[in-house]
């Protein structure tokens, strides 16, 4: 597969959401959790949607388990959740994988178009990496999700133009949304 568009995700119903009919428009895709310090930042990924949904912007949000075990639930607990605590509108999808051998077929290709490169240098940035270290002494050498809420941005073209890790910015995703509107 070539294209962003060649993939489909599992909306919280299970039915196949082809990522075909948001073609035209620029997505951000996350894989989020409702218990981890990151958490937070769906506060401004809703602000973000509310702000540039009817200019063209999709949300992509996919909540994943595998990071410290911090989205536990079931996909409608999660809904719940961010629909009561954040308030968010766009649509979630089912709680899925993003690394390994059950991790969903969009992600090999994100990863493909965005390897990981680096955390910056905030605070919270070397935290990751001190935790990181610990895991796997080589985690920078691969282009795996490292943590929930890292985030691809992809243009009108379907082109997957950036990735941001966590640590970054939401200033900064927001930057570069507002730039291929």
């Amino acid at each position: 597969m070539s294209s962003v568009y060649d993939y489909s995700v599992k909306n919280i119903k299970g039915e196949d959401i082809s990522l075909k009919e948001f073609e035209g428009k620029v997505m951000l895709i996350v894989n989020t959790a409702t218990g981890c310090g990151f958490t937070p930042q769906y506060k401004e990924i809703e602000e973000m949607y509310e702000k540039y949904h009817e200019q063209g912007l999709e949300i992509i949000d996919i909540p994943c388990n595998q990071f410290a075990g911090q989205t536990p639930g079931t996909d409608e607990e999660i809904h719940e959740f961010c629909t009561l605590k954040y308030k968010t509108q766009f649509p979630q999808m089912k709680k899925s994988e993003v690394n390994g051998e059950n991790a969903l077929p969009l992600y090999g290709y994100l990863k493909s178009q965005k390897g990981f490169e680096g955390f910056g240098m905030n605070p919270m940035a070397i935290a990751m990496n001190t935790m990181l270290k610990k895991i796997d002494k080589d985690y920078k050498k691969n282009p795996d999700i490292k943590w929930n809420f890292t985030k691809f941005v992809v243009d009108r073209a379907g082109n997957v133009v950036a990735r941001f890790e966590p640590t970054h910015s939401m200033k900064d995703v927001d930057k570069c949304v507002a730039s291929l509107l």
